[in-house]
């Protein structure tokens, strides 16, 4: 949080503002003119809620308004039109709503006037421009789709003449084009044996590790265990996952004697039921970039190339095939829904692959 007040009285002193110029919209605003500087990871309206809260209960900055911006009443707009008129889920809700405030605040909004109707497709090519630049192509498609769906809410609703959603371009990548990156089982464990136990937010970070690791757990699936999801005398944790979907997993010794350090001693009293808490103040849940954080920290003490959460699950994935683990056991451990995700790491084992291969026409033998 310290890091994101810094960066907030940046912009505040550039803007001739002060701390008590500091609200909400201001706040998006900032957020969006870091994206437009190139920045990959900025936190959105949402994370930065614990600073703003904060900022408030110190008396820095005056309490929040009533007054609804006009942005926030189309946004509001659009979010119950998504709930009632398409049904989608809570967690797919706050996707779509967190990228139609991101595009309108940087791409509808000119000279503090907000003007939604004047929106044009090269508006729209901008912005995905900027998202694919920071982003994975599996998180520019969704990218697509949050935009298309927003520019249908729009026409239907006689805020644009046009229909904008075709202007959106499709973003390229196919199913098993590419080869997962892994890392090597010693290179995994070079991360747990580099992370500090000493101090509380060591125990925590080490304790997130072995959940990624060993169980392949994702950052958002971590940032949402509970206490009551660990059953201590079965030996297992309830995972939920991407869909609402929950699954129950075998809890590994070492990773259940990680999980104990942590709650020993090293977890903050708090109130709230989560199982990862922040270490500073305001104490709450984890964020799911923190996880994000504490594995390129452990990739920083171990001297190895930075990588991302979601690396340590296809380290997993792979280290189970070598050891002759079927795809379907892969699946069950990733808590795959379908069989065809899991077959894609099917190709990172080369030898296999080498054994089954035929000859290239015209090669050598």
């Amino acid at each position: 949080m310290l890091k994101d007040l810094g960066q907030a009285g940046l912009w505040l002193s550039g803007q001739g503002l002060e701390a008590r110029d500091l609200d909400e919209e201001r706040l998006e605003q900032h957020l969006a003119d870091l994206r437009k500087a190139g920045r990959r990871r900025v936190a959105g309206p949402r994370g930065m809620v614990p600073l703003l809260t904060f900022l408030r209960e110190a008396g820095v900055v005056p309490a929040a308004q009533a007054i609804e911006s006009p942005a926030g009443s189309l946004l509001e707009r659009y979010r119950s039109w998504m709930e009632s008129e398409r049904g989608l889920s809570a967690a797919t809700v706050l996707r779509y709503e967190n990228t139609a405030r991101r595009f309108l605040a940087e791409q509808a909004t000119a000279g503090g006037v907000f003007a939604p109707h004047r929106l044009t497709g090269a508006d729209l090519n901008a912005f995905l421009l900027r998202e694919c630049a920071r982003v994975s192509a599996g998180s520019a498609k969704g990218r697509v789709a949050e935009l298309r769906s927003l520019m249908r809410f729009l026409h239907l609703h006689g805020v644009t003449t046009v229909k904008l959603g075709g202007a959106v371009p499709p973003v390229g990548g196919w199913r098993f084009a590419t080869v997962p990156r892994t890392m090597a089982p010693g290179d995994v464990q070079r991360l747990l044996d580099h992370t500090p136990r000493q101090e509380p937010a060591g125990i925590r970070d080490y304790a997130i590790l072995m959940l990624l690791a060993r169980l392949g757990l994702r950052s958002i699936e971590v940032a949402r265990l509970l206490l009551d999801d660990v059953d201590w005398r079965g030996g297992e944790i309830a995972v939920r996952g991407k869909g609402r979907r929950e699954d129950r997993l075998p809890l590994p010794a070492d990773v259940g004697e990680a999980m104990v350090a942590y709650l020993s001693g090293a977890r903050p009293r708090a109130r709230s039921r989560h199982l990862f808490l922040t270490c500073k103040a305001p104490r709450g849940p984890i964020r799911a970039d923190l996880v994000g954080d504490v594995v390129e920290r452990a990739c920083l003490r171990a001297g190895l190339p930075r990588v991302g959460p979601h690396r340590l699950r296809h380290a997993l994935a792979a280290d189970m095939l070598r050891h002759g683990a079927g795809l379907t056991a892969i699946g069950q451990v990733l808590r795959h829904r379908d069989l065809a995700t899991t077959a894609l790491y099917a190709k990172v084992d080369f030898i296999a692959l080498r054994a089954v291969a035929h000859p290239w026409p015209g090669g050598a033998a």
